[in-house]
């Protein structure tokens, strides 16, 4: 191996030893060839292949951005940004699904923030939210997701976000959260793997209310703890990754309004590291 390019994998190695907090971009996944070779069967494997990819060009790069780091490092590629430049915002919509991996009502902040400051905005338009993944033997109840959407209003009113929706919720769900709610779902995914053809109830709710009923295809749980790791072991393969804990994961699509085709879309990842 290049001597310059091992001392390089050592101060990587080194700083991702001492961080407390990991954050990743993996910038434009329409644009990053060596993702497109790949063809992920699945919303996991596709995440997976953009931890360690990512991950592996970070460690890889000559210069890594050691200055001014403290608790938490920003792995992220330059030149594979996502910014919106202002003469082109009203041109696009950012629509993002956030995926809380920790009931940590503070990470929907967090995750919101730094979509705004990745991609250079200062509000999404869309913010879709899938539940916490409970339990086995615990049903999703309206408790359960009242602490998270009172802080999705609370960005809605501070106008980073301009509209919340739902993920996976049934017609009682979605009616309890609807009446109690003081801002109302704009949406709600419908996973039609497991549910092929829309619930009439669910249809006529939502037609009532003004719901845009949506489908798609993500697992109940994104990413478990051992894949996780597992993208982290093989993107660095020096560190010892058993201490470190998915908290979100916030994948982002940036829409031309008047061609309905995707720009660019991502991922945005944090981690924290625990104390064994």
């Amino acid at each position: 191996m290049d001597p310059q390019n091992t001392a390089v994998n050592a101060e990587a190695n080194m700083m991702l030893t001492h961080a407390k907090t990991l954050r990743l971009h993996t910038g434009n996944l329409v644009n990053r060839s060596r993702l497109r070779k790949k063809c992920p069967g699945s919303p996991s494997e596709e995440l997976q292949d953009c931890i360690q990819a990512t991950l592996s060009e970070w460690m890889s790069m000559t210069k890594p951005q050691s200055e001014g780091f403290h608790d938490t490092l920003d792995c992220s590629i330059p030149q594979v940004t996502d910014a919106i430049t202002p003469e082109e915002r009203e041109e696009v919509k950012v629509s993002a699904k956030l995926f809380l991996c920790e009931p940590v009502e503070s990470s929907i902040r967090d995750a919101v923030e730094m979509g705004c400051q990745t991609l250079a905005v200062s509000q999404l338009d869309s913010v879709i939210i899938a539940p916490t993944v409970l339990p086995e033997g615990d049903g999703l109840t309206l408790a359960h997701l009242q602490p998270a959407w009172e802080e999705l209003e609370s960005l809605v009113r501070s106008q980073q976000i301009a509209a919340i929706g739902t993920s996976d919720l049934d017609k009682d769900l979605l009616e309890q959260l609807y009446n109690w709610a003081q801002v109302k779902p704009s949406s709600n995914q419908v996973n039609l793997a497991s549910c092929c053809v829309m619930p009439p109830d669910l249809t006529a709710f939502a037609k009532g209310f003004d719901i845009q009923l949506l489908t798609h295809s993500d697992p109940k749980e994104l990413m478990s703890a051992a894949t996780f790791q597992q993208a982290l072991q093989e993107g660095a393969q020096d560190l010892n990754v058993t201490n470190w804990r998915l908290e979100w994961v916030l994948r982002y699509s940036i829409i031309v309004k008047s061609r309905g085709i995707i720009k660019s879309k991502g991922y945005l990842v944090s981690a924290r590291k625990v104390n064994p």
